[in-house]
């Protein structure tokens, strides 16, 4: 990891590590803590179905079991309650299920936030490409209330996100970084709802979200932890391991 990209990161996100780093941690604290090792556990994450996540995905994260895919664009759980059930079916009896959602954002080297300069491109593009298009029809007044489509529903569904967090988005400094944020939190309330409603057939269940950033081609990506929780599915004891990261 070059320590100067991260500091590029940092004035973004000053919470930030390297993907690899950040996975490194969550693992490590699960052996720790609960004694269970990688290959007993089941993984799922939400993140945005761009190819860049899965270019720039944590090497580490391949360990666990999955990673089953909840995420569709911008990384909302469009898979909803059958795909957590789904996934909730395949956890080992003697293991934990793994929770990571996060929505994703671009930047670049140079401190260009919102874009990427991906692999074989001579020029940036747009990261996250859906919530920087929905942003813009945002800012054009375009979207308007309760069109959803069956032709582009995910698209349509983050429009409507927005659209709800129209005055704090069109206020903020920098509009796709707060866009993000709501993304971030709609993607949480989300996943809460979808736990709530799973039964899962063992006792630990960890829990993290966060900010997915993605770097140029050269530079790796990023994340920003916002959670990193422990549930006993038994007990129903709740435990903040955030001091971990």
């Amino acid at each position: 990891m070059n320590r100067q990209y991260l500091n590029t990161v940092r004035k973004f996100y000053p919470s930030a590590y390297a993907t690899e780093v950040a996975m490194d941690r969550l693992l490590d604290a699960v052996e720790s803590k609960l004694g269970l090792k990688a290959g007993q556990l089941m993984y799922a994450d939400s993140i945005c179905c761009d190819d860049v996540n899965i270019i720039q995905y944590p090497a580490r994260a391949y360990e666990m079991l999955g990673p089953f895919k909840m995420g569709g664009l911008s990384g909302f759980p469009f898979a909803g309650i059958t795909g957590m059930n789904a996934f909730a079916n395949h956890v080992p009896e003697d293991g934990a299920v793994v929770i990571f959602y996060a929505p994703h954002i671009g930047i670049t080297k140079d401190g260009k936030i919102g874009e990427i300069h991906r692999i074989g491109q001579s020029t940036n593009s747009p990261c996250c490409g859906a919530a920087r298009g929905a942003l813009d029809k945002l800012l054009k007044n375009e979207i308007l209330q309760d069109d959803i489509t069956a032709l582009d529903y995910q698209m349509n569904a983050i429009e409507q996100i927005f659209l709800r967090n129209e005055k704090r988005i069109k206020e903020a400094e920098n509009p796709l970084f707060e866009a993000t944020e709501v993304m971030y939190e709609a993607i949480e309330q989300r996943v809460n709802i979808l736990i709530s409603k799973t039964d899962y057939p063992c006792r630990h269940l960890i829990v993290a979200g966060g900010i997915f950033i993605n770097g140029d081609k050269d530079m790796g990506s990023y994340c920003d932890y916002r959670r990193f929780e422990y549930l006993n599915l038994e007990t129903g004891q709740r435990s903040d391991w955030m001091k971990n990261f």
